[in-house]
């Protein structure tokens, strides 16, 4: 069907288990020859007692020779048994998830179930989701995962790996691609039954979490040094191995790709568009919606139903996704689950505490939010935060009255006016002075007496055109040379002294305060951490035997930075612009009627007469890069802003 012959799918599939299980006893020989590596000298050692009791070897030499191996056997034993004991206890990394127990979601694991019967492979042990556009198998059978881990039910075993999903799928994409992009996946589990290859597989993540101990907290000076040496040897041992346990997973990817092949291959084919499509939403969804949010407190609550807005607006606005809306009158794979709000809800915060950093657990301080109120208490508290932040750095730089000594200004109302901030960014162009004007005087005299071959940064075959060419062609290129000449001074220049002294001032103390603001948070989230994990270990250690009592369990580590920061740190100017952009936004909300919006694809908008306003941004960039204040006032005057009136500010 659909092009692909069982002969060549059944051959492929046979060429990657193959393979794979190749590679896994390559693996496995590299443990082989660690552990001969150990008993080495208690072999000798052996030898030499036997040769001392069938009389061989004799004499006070070998005797010597016999107490010296015999220690460095014991010395290496003993390491190595420390080194197994360590790699063996210690816990693989496993990634965050939202668990389902089966109760969640009958429907799904019934699907992956029959899906598992198709390729006749082994069942996933339990299903999980993530936040992320990708899904995967993975091994948590250790006894750490295992205590988190909920029951998939009807008795799966426990050397089976957990499938995780990516939650975005589960809203976007209609129940047949769903299944069509699982079938690979699910198929995986196969080859992962193998005992060489699972034998593998723990052997490598067991090194890899034993090359971690040494950064375990809590570790006194001689266990930390204990466990620096483990960690050595394991990274020996990781490094010998890598290269085969890469190839072993290419080719349990590729026996899993030939069976699914057999599978719903034609629908995977369009299903893997909606991929693509699914993480360019997800990624707009985190980066212009979210993150605000986040940084305000506040974290939404829906961000897998948003993701089908913003997706939706995606396809409304680009010719290449047009039609992608018309699947929504299929049935959703979120559909396949008992109470798609609460998985919803539990990937959001998961999605915050991966992305953002934020706490583990909803809190004063960290408040859910809704779509609906996204505007009212996100966009517009998070424009007055930002105005009430610029005009206390302006008051702490000893503006109080801006326009006292501006030059061609008319006065500024005392408070936090727009008027304030734009008279403080603006660098009136006025005439030049005396000295300007000298200095220009000088540099065309220079200009005109310099030789021709070292006034211009010309090359030598400009040079060679101009002499050979006629006299209206070597002015001609006289004249451009020196236009190229005057860029690259007026370059240099913009490189030693900032365009606007004022706005480099002000960028500069915005980016302290932030600073200083981040870390503050940074310590809460902190100390709110660590008072969790303290009460999650007295729980545990209360209730070592107990079972979840939720349906959703977040499983994975817990921390105050963010595993995948969404976007690296923002510079000055680009704070500045984003400051003067909710001061000006504030006051179209405060004098113009104009309200707080949420565009699905770009975040925060400023909605004005009903319409989004897309030409503010360029405008304020003119006055914080060149402190050119004209755009700015040209818009707000067709606006209706008064930036002379006060704004409300939090």
């Amino acid at each position: 069907m659909y092009g692909v012959s069982g002969t060549g799918s059944v051959v492929g599939e046979e060429w990657g288990a193959r393979a794979a299980r190749s590679r896994a006893l390559a693996v496995l020989r590299v443990r082989g020859r660690a552990l001969g590596l150990a008993v080495l000298p208690a072999a000798v050692a052996v030898v030499l007692y036997a040769g001392g009791v069938t009389g061989h070897f004799t004499g006070s030499g070998w005797d010597a020779a016999r107490w010296a191996v015999t220690v460095l056997a014991v010395l290496v034993l003993l390491a190595s048994t420390a080194v197994a004991l360590v790699v063996a206890r210690a816990r693989p990394a496993a990634t965050p998830t939202v668990e389902l127990a089966e109760t969640a979601a009958p429907d799904l694991y019934r699907l992956v179930r029959d899906l598992a019967d198709r390729l006749d492979v082994p069942a996933p042990a339990a299903i999980a989701l993530t936040p992320d556009c990708d899904s995967w198998l993975e091994d948590r059978t250790h006894r750490a995962h295992r205590a988190l881990r909920t029951s998939g039910g009807e008795g799966e075993g426990d050397g089976a790996p957990v499938l995780v999903i990516g939650s975005p799928f589960l809203w976007w994409m209609r129940v047949g691609e769903l299944r069509a992009v699982l079938a690979p996946v699910v198929a995986g589990t196969g080859p992962a039954s193998q005992p060489d290859i699972a034998a593998a597989r723990r052997f490598v993540r067991g090194l890899d979490a034993a090359v971690a101990v040494p950064g375990t907290p809590g570790l006194d000076p001689v266990r930390r040094l204990g466990a620096g040496a483990v960690g050595q040897v394991a990274r020996v041992l990781l490094r010998a191995c890598r290269g085969h346990a890469a190839e072993m997973e290419r080719g349990v990817a590729v026996a899993g790709s030939e069976r699914a092949q057999a599978v719903d291959y034609g629908v995977r084919i369009v299903a893997q568009e909606q991929v693509g499509l699914a993480y360019a939403g997800w990624d707009r969804l985190l980066t212009r919606v979210a993150l605000p949010a986040w940084r305000m407190g506040r974290w939404p609550a829906k961000l897998d139903a948003g993701v089908v807005s913003a997706l939706t607006e995606l396809s409304r606005r680009d010719r290449l996704a047009d039609g992608f809306s018309s699947r929504l009158g299929e049935r959703p794979a979120c559909d396949l689950l008992e109470e798609p709000g609460a998985v919803d809800e539990a990937t959001s915060l998961l999605a915050a505490r991966l992305f953002h950093g934020g706490p583990a657990e909803p809190g004063p301080d960290w408040s859910p939010v809704e779509w609906s109120q996204y505007p009212e208490e996100v966009v517009d508290r998070k424009w007055r935060t930002d105005a009430a932040r610029l005009h206390r750095v302006l008051d702490g730089l000893g503006l109080a009255d801006s326009g006292a000594g501006g030059g061609g200004s008319e006065g500024v109302a005392d408070g936090p006016t727009l008027t304030r901030v734009i008279a403080h960014l603006s660098t009136e162009p006025g005439k030049p002075t005396d000295t300007d004007a000298a200095d220009a005087a000088a540099d065309g005299a220079a200009l005109e007496a310099a030789p021709q071959e070292h006034s211009f940064p010309v090359d030598d075959a400009h040079l060679t055109d101009a002499a050979t060419s006629t006299a209206t062609d070597a002015a001609t290129d006289t004249a451009t040379a020196t236009d190229a000449n005057a860029d690259t001074d007026l370059d240099t220049e913009e490189d030693e002294e900032p365009v606007n002294p004022a706005a480099e001032a002000l960028a500069g103390a915005l980016s302290a305060l932030l600073a200083r603001e981040e870390a503050a948070r940074e310590a809460r989230v902190a100390a709110t951490a660590l008072t969790a994990e303290a009460e999650a270990r007295s729980a545990e250690k209360d209730d070592r035997h107990s079972g979840p009592t939720h349906p959703l369990v977040v499983s994975g580590p817990d921390g105050p930075l963010p595993l995948f920061p969404l976007q690296p740190p923002r510079s000055g100017r680009d704070l500045l612009a984003d400051h003067v952009t909710a001061m000006v936004c504030c006051a179209a909300v405060d004098t113009a009627e104009a309200t707080p919006g949420l565009d699905w694809l770009d975040g925060p908008a400023l909605l004005v007469g009903g319409e989004r306003a897309t030409d503010l941004g360029p405008r304020v960039l003119a006055l914080v890069e060149d402190g050119d204040p004209e755009p700015l006032r040209v818009w707000l005057a067709r606006t209706g802003v008064r930036p002379e009136k006060p704004v409300r500010l939090v």
